[in-house]
């Protein structure tokens, strides 16, 4: 049974009920006006896929309702048929956008195949408009590959074997971590590995959208849903069908959206925003967020019943400072990402350096790192990135602050002693009683505590 809907504009009643009858017959969904102007009302709020035009008509003929219909709706094909149709009549209706013209009287058989052929068209366009669209969402998303997830740690060890335990089978992932950690890259690990990696990876976050927008970028809009809704689109879970809908930061979604998720995750069915279609879709869902989820519950912030659907799988992320031995691999996988981007040759970084960024506690984890790299790598003058220089970025103002943030109080207070110390002797030159005169203690207070960090 064909769905699509055809709207029929003829003043000749026998002429305008057989076009009406061969098309419903195909499955065609129609309706019928002896007037351009009562078509004109009804598309305003019905607006058709195909409308079938009478060149001569009054008070409005053809090719005023094609132009209006066209103002309407864009998209909208139009069929003209004319029983005194001239080739100036046929290059007047084509350059103002009907796709087709035909000279009464016509057969059943040619009306079919000329209405076959535009709804051909029609789909061929959704089908470019869908890929268009799925470009845009991806073309600064490019995956980079299971590579970019970096480490050779017990805990990134771990991670690696759940993907591959997890990538081919189709339940929900919840992947929990910090700020940084790589949360994207492990879903998309996950989908590369997937039955479904021929199809689109589709990402979102969650927080960063109000909850109108998020419904609309989540689930599309019809025309005039809302001001500024000049066309249909087709949201992220119609993009993502057969392939995979990241939700990041899924802990920040109000409870109302909450409960149209629930819907979604569990009959894989929606309506998009001022529309009535029920359209199913197959995606399979990863979310991720960095907050305490049974904290949120606990709070009523978040629906337990949701959770339980998001965390078939659940997969928690460690922070960097949790897999501190992966930092050389890091430093040395984004020195080279940062030289190729930067058009710079590439810089090193002694073991005191390493030493010294493994002693920092990362509050913005992998994504702080790369950063740090990045900015060495621009402002450093020679080859090799000392470790003053990384000590001048890394323990100052807010980023010492910040470092001990999430630690426990007694750690926080002797990591940022250590730190203090370790810049201290740095900006020396190891010169110990001018380093204890910065820090305003003696020198044998500076032994003393050079002995107590292991800095000796």
């Amino acid at each position: 049974m064909n769905n699509d809907g055809i709207i029929i504009i003829e003043d000749n009643s026998t002429m305008r009920l057989g076009i009406e009858e061969t098309l419903r017959r195909e499955g065609y969904n129609t309706i019928s006006f002896d007037n351009g102007l009562s078509a004109l009302n009804h598309f305003k709020k019905h607006p058709a896929e195909l409308a079938i035009i009478d060149l001569k008509m009054e008070p409005m003929n053809g090719i005023e309702v094609l132009e209006k219909i066209k103002a309407l709706n864009l998209q909208a094909e139009v069929l003209m048929i004319s029983a005194y149709g001239t080739v100036d009549d046929a290059v007047k209706a084509m350059h103002l956008g009907a796709a087709d013209f035909m000279t009464k009287p016509f057969s059943p058989d040619e009306l079919r195949m000329r209405v076959k052929n535009i709804f051909e068209k029609i789909s061929n366009s959704k089908k470019i408009e869908t890929l268009v669209e799925q470009n845009k969402l991806l073309e600064t998303e490019l995956f980079e590959g299971f590579e970019e997830i970096i480490g050779k740690s017990s805990s990134m060890q771990k991670i690696f074997l759940l993907i591959d335990q997890i990538s081919q089978k189709e339940s929900t992932v919840l992947i929990n971590g910090e700020s940084g950690t790589g949360k994207e890259l492990v879903a998309r690990a996950i989908h590369s590995k997937s039955n479904r990696s021929e199809n689109p990876f589709i990402k979102i976050n969650c927080g960063a959208l109000n909850d109108n927008l998020l419904e609309s970028e989540l689930f599309g809009h019809e025309k005039g849903a809302f001001t500024g809704a000049i066309k249909q689109k087709k949201g992220r879970f119609e993009l993502a069908d057969k392939g995979t809908l990241f939700l990041d930061e899924i802990g920040d979604v109000s409870g109302a959206m909450q409960v149209k998720l629930l819907r979604v995750i569990q009959e894989g069915e929606f309506e998009r925003v001022g529309g009535e279609q029920t359209i199913k879709t197959s995606v399979r869902i990863i979310a991720a967020t960095n907050k305490n989820l049974g904290k949120l519950i606990t709070e009523g912030k978040f629906r337990e019943d949701l959770y339980y659907r998001l965390s078939v799988i659940l997969l928690s992320i460690p922070s960097l400072r949790e897999r501190k031995d992966d930092i050389p691999l890091l430093v040395e996988h984004f020195l080279k990402k940062s030289a190729v981007k930067n058009g710079v040759e590439q810089k090193v970084v002694d073991q005191e350096s390493i030493n010294l960024l493994k002693e920092y506690s990362w509050p913005g984890n992998i994504r702080e790192l790369e950063n740090l790299v990045e900015r060495l790598t621009v402002i450093s003058e020679g080859k090799v990135i000392d470790s003053e220089l990384i000590a001048r970025h890394l323990f100052s103002g807010i980023g010492m602050a910040n470092s001990f943030e999430n630690l426990p109080l007694e750690e926080a207070l002797y990591n940022f002693e250590k730190s203090l110390i370790v810049q201290a002797m740095k900006k020396s030159d190891g010169v110990k009683n001018r380093a204890a005169k910065m820090l305003g203690i003696g020198t044998s207070v500076l032994y003393y505590k050079l002995e107590k960090f292991g800095l000796m």
